[in-house]
Order: structure tokens, then C-alpha cells, then sequence
């Protein structure tokens, strides 16, 4: 049987723009000190590793993010993965990937557990200067765990796209990762309002962890949490941390908190006995829109062809 009670911690954290090896030596102790606290998931932010911003200006092969990137498993994710192992937790470490292959670059999220590195989730959706650097994932990622499958985003997915957090629940995940860059320039409302409507829509809990205070331009919001069901019906409850625009959120600071996951209902992926045992939840009308949508001009589309 799997097991309901988490603890989770996730870290609100001022990465030094630039600067990996602080970067990575901040985040193992993060990893460490939420470990020996009792955590058994800890998520550290998007691109953590070494900072967000871009450089517009700058050609691709003189960008941070391409000269600091690394292959998955490469040396950063060697140490974290020894951490893992030796206290037998898993951890979320948002880093610029290289592929060992193509040399491409992406905005990725290594992911690790009590047997060390076990899985990548390379970001799906590029808001605003991204694609500058970084190349599109185009694959879900869901780990397993004593607690059950674990589904994992990055920022964007979680802000704009509602259909992985739907893919994941549906799939049965009751936990979901989602470590995040947004700064103030993206406005007050993004984050905490589609945060609470997915945990309403999808009845599953939303870990989320952001880089807080100022990187190279941008200042961020801050404001780790962790949002679930809670007692009552519809309703998203905080059980750790806040609204990003809350007082002080953008403090450095590891929030831990412990949730039952027996409250992610899944009712909308159950059967229903008024409709004769089918399920509220309707993918085969949804691929029929898709599949239109995707064989036709979206919006503007034409303009860029």
C-alpha cells in the first residue's frame, strides 16, 4: 500500500547569477539541513543551479546559460545524487541541461531520489527570452515513489497549460512539482491564482518552489508553498508558505510541512454510476479538439508560417 503522510520541503532561493559552484554548494546544504529535518521530497527552483535572466544581446555561445550548462548526469547532479542516496530522500534542482548528443541547451529539472539520480524533465513551454538559449522538452515526466507516481513541470506549464497537470492526475499522480522562476515583471496574479485552480480543478496537491529576490535584472516574487485539498470541499488550502506577493516572500528560506495525500480526490477519473460507469473526465472528446486544433492555423499562426 502506498503511503499517504509527505513531508515536503521547498526552498525559496536567491541564486547568484553566474555563479554555479555557490549556487550548487547552497543547494546541497538546503538538501542536507531539509533531510535531517524530516523532509522526504525538497524542491530548490528553476534554474538554481545558476540563475535565470538572459542577455538578449548576447550571441548564444557566450551566454551563461550555454557556458554553464551540463549533461545530466554531469558533475553537479553527481554530488546532489550522493546526498540523495545517503539520506534516502528525493530532491527537485531546476539547471541548464546540455544534451550530450545535439549540444542543445534546455531549461531542465534533474531529479533525484534514495537511489541517486533518477530521472529529467526537460521545460515544454518557453515564456518571454527563453527560447534565446534554451530548446522545447516535449515529454512528460512521472516518477514513482512509496507515496505513488509523482508528476513534474516547470513555471510556464503550470502557469498557461492546465493539460500536464490534468495528464499527471489523471495518471494518478496526487503530488505535483512544480519549480518555478516567476519575477514581478510577470504580475501579481500568475502564480497563486493557477496555482489554487489546479488544486481545485485537479484535487491534487501543487509543490512549488521560485527563485526569490534579484538575479541579474529581475527581481522574484519568492513565495515557495506547498497548496492542497484541505477539510473542505473546492477549496485550496496552504499548508506551508504563501502568496508570492505576501510580505518578505522573497526571503531566502526552506519552508517544510507535512500532508496527507489521501485528500487528492479522484473523482473526476472515477466512474460514475449516473452515467452508466463512465467517467466525468472525457479524453476522447478532448483528442478529437486537439486533433483538429493541431491540423489547422491557430490564432496568428498564419503570420508565422
Amino acid at each position: 500500500m502506498q503511503k499517504d503522510l509527505a513531508n515536503i520541503a521547498v526552498v525559496t532561493f536567491n541564486a547568484q547569477w553566474g555563479k554555479k559552484a555557490q549556487n550548487l554548494n547552497r543547494i546541497l546544504g538546503f538538501i542536507e539541513s531539509a533531510a535531517k529535518r524530516g523532509a522526504d521530497f525538497i524542491l530548490l527552483p528553476e534554474m538554481a543551479l545558476t540563475g535565470y535572466d538572459d542577455q538578449p544581446e548576447i550571441p548564444l555561445e557566450e551566454k551563461m546559460q550555454y557556458q554553464l550548462a551540463e549533461t545530466i548526469p554531469g558533475p553537479a547532479t553527481d554530488q546532489i545524487a550522493t546526498l540523495t542516496k545517503k539520506y534516502g530522500v528525493y530532491a527537485f534542482v531546476g539547471m541548464p541541461e546540455r544534451d550530450k548528443t545535439t549540444d542543445a541547451i534546455y531549461n531542465s529539472m534533474s531529479v533525484f531520489g534514495p537511489q541517486g539520480l533518477c530521472g529529467t524533465y526537460r521545460k515544454m513551454h518557453l515564456p518571454g527570452l527563453e527560447p534565446n538559449w534554451a530548446k522545447r522538452g516535449d515529454t512528460p515526466l512521472i516518477i514513482d515513489t512509496p507515496w505513488g507516481p509523482v508528476g513534474c513541470a516547470i513555471c510556464y506549464d503550470t502557469w498557461a497549460f492546465p493539460e500536464l497537470m490534468r495528464y499527471y492526475a489523471a495518471k494518478g499522480c496526487r503530488l505535483y512539482i512544480n519549480i518555478t522562476a516567476t519575477a514581478q515583471c510577470r504580475g501579481k496574479y500568475l502564480a497563486n491564482t493557477n496555482i489554487e485552480a489546479g488544486v481545485i480543478r485537479d484535487c491534487i496537491f501543487v509543490a512549488s518552489a521560485n527563485l526569490g529576490g534579484k538575479d541579474l535584472y529581475n527581481d522574484f516574487w519568492g513565495g515557495s508553498s506547498v497548496v492542497g485539498p484541505g477539510q473542505n470541499t473546492l477549496e485550496a488550502y496552504y499548508y506551508v508558505g504563501g502568496k508570492y506577493t505576501d510580505d518578505q516572500a522573497n526571503e531566502t528560506k526552506l519552508n517544510l510541512t507535512t500532508v496527507d495525500l489521501s485528500l487528492a480526490s479522484r473523482y473526476i477519473y472515477e466512474p460514475n454510476r449516473l452515467l452508466a460507469g463512465e467517467t466525468d473526465f472525457r479524453p476522447d472528446i478532448y483528442q478529437k479538439l486537439y486533433t483538429e486544433l493541431s491540423t489547422t492555423n491557430l490564432i496568428g499562426s498564419d503570420q508565422h508560417a
